[in-house]
């Protein structure tokens, strides 16, 4: 298994990111509260991963923090929680807001979260109940780092929107919910999916 990868962030394309290794480029999905922190493009970065292996594909997620790579790991465990829905979730709400849901039984606000439907956010109040005690001491950091360098010249609008179809949501949803968040202010792609997801969860 592939547990850390260490190098150079050579693209970023949300919620996929390439990181040089060695003259090999590592295809990396990572979930949006990764994505903001990612230091500027040519930069050296270090990613804790999960590597998943299927009949048709072989897949790679990556962590800025261990904390957040556990969490991931635990609710994949969770029944019909696959890494998708799990990289879904932790690009809706940090680890800290994830917890909170937890003790204090949120179904609300992860029926908001793309693929997560009310039986799904009440298996996942209850399977991680039992786990919360095992991790809550490792969601005690503060996020450190700066947000990433914007993503190409791509319109932002654009890659907002595919981004947040790449994590589940309806294209009409995502492109409603950019266009409410896009405001002349904002410079770069990701703090425009940033806004757009913080209003699709409240």
């Amino acid at each position: 298994m592939i547990g850390r990868i260490r190098g150079v962030l050579a693209l970023v394309e949300a919620p996929e990111i390439l990181v040089e290794v060695g003259g090999v480029g590592y295809e990396i999905q990572v979930p949006m509260t990764t994505l903001y922190e990612l230091p500027a493009l040519g930069s050296e970065l270090s990613l804790f991963t999960h590597f998943v292996v299927r009949e048709d594909a072989q897949l790679l997620y990556g962590f800025l923090r261990e904390r957040d790579r556990a969490l991931f790991r635990q609710l994949i465990k969770v029944n019909k929680v696959g890494p998708k829905l799990a990289l879904a979730i932790l690009s809706g709400m940090d680890s800290q807001s994830f917890v909170r849901c937890v003790q204090q039984d949120d179904v609300s606000k992860l029926v908001q979260l793309p693929g997560v439907g009310k039986t799904t956010a009440e298996r996942l109040l209850i399977e991680m109940r039992s786990k919360l005690k095992d991790w809550i001491l490792e969601l005690d950091a503060a996020p450190v780092g700066g947000g990433g360098e914007s993503v190409g010249g791509r319109n932002r609008v654009a890659e907002a929107e595919s981004a947040l179809v790449a994590l589940g949501y309806k294209p009409a949803e995502a492109s409603k919910a950019v266009a409410a968040a896009n405001d002349a202010s904002i410079e770069k792609s990701e703090e425009l999916i940033r806004r757009a997801l913080q209003s699709m969860v409240k």
